[in-house]
């Protein structure tokens, strides 16, 4: 009991430690991109180098609660718990707050381990949730997720489908870029086609509703 009872305390040292230090530092590396066989190719870019219309289309896709949860969106979570019931293929209902906590501290996995990391997921997301804010998450989010076959973050991304920064994506690119991101090494960004091509143009087309909403305040206050 008391090795355990020092393993706890380490772990909560360390995780909270990691969190503190990402609030204010890049994070260097995470398990997805050690793992990837295909290499790394990564350029930090601080969100105010992000186009706005960038994160407009992440919230659009991703999570359109993202201002208004604590990190989790219990409605989103208890649909896909009823369509997991129904058996098929597994679906999350995961915000952009849990994704980034996935991103950055865990890994992707499955199996066993899926559920394993899932429960650490919800210690991680209370913490950048606390610690970081909305403003963090995003920002954070933008740069780690993976946006390509060895791609990750959305300078890297924009750079390689439309050869220019993040800085300057239109709507249409940025949406096309959003429409990949649940599935970035089989969705085409650059000529997308059939369910990605049409997600990609709903994507767009919800992004003035997003900004003149307010969807997107919480990021920008």
């Amino acid at each position: 009991m008391r090795f355990l009872a020092r393993i706890i305390v380490w772990f909560l040292v360390i995780s909270v430690g990691l969190t503190v230090l990402y609030r204010f530092v890049p994070p260097p590396v995470t398990v997805t991109m050690l793992a990837d066989g295909n290499g790394v190719t990564k350029d930090w870019e601080p969100l105010s180098r992000i186009d706005r219309n960038m994160v407009a289309a992440a919230i659009a896709a991703e999570d359109s609660k993202f201002c208004s949860h604590n990190g989790f969106d219990k409605e989103a979570i208890e649909k896909a718990m009823e369509r997991n019931a129904e058996g098929g293929r597994l679906r999350g209902g995961s915000t952009i707050s849990q994704q980034t906590a996935k991103n950055v501290f865990l890994w992707q996995g499955e199996g066993w381990s899926r559920y394993l990391r899932k429960g650490l997921e919800v210690w991680f997301t209370f913490l950048i949730e606390n610690l970081w804010g909305k403003r963090r998450i995003m920002e954070v989010y933008l740069n780690v997720a993976e946006t390509g076959i060895g791609t990750y973050g959305v300078e890297a991304g924009a750079q390689r489908y439309f050869g220019k920064s993040a800085a300057k994506l239109t709507p249409l690119e940025a949406a096309r870029m959003a429409a990949a991101l649940p599935s970035p090494k089989t969705r085409s960004v650059k000529n997308p086609t059939g369910f990605t091509r049409r997600y990609g143009n709903t994507i767009a087309a919800r992004l003035g509703t997003v900004k003149r909403d307010g969807y997107d305040a919480c990021v920008y206050e």
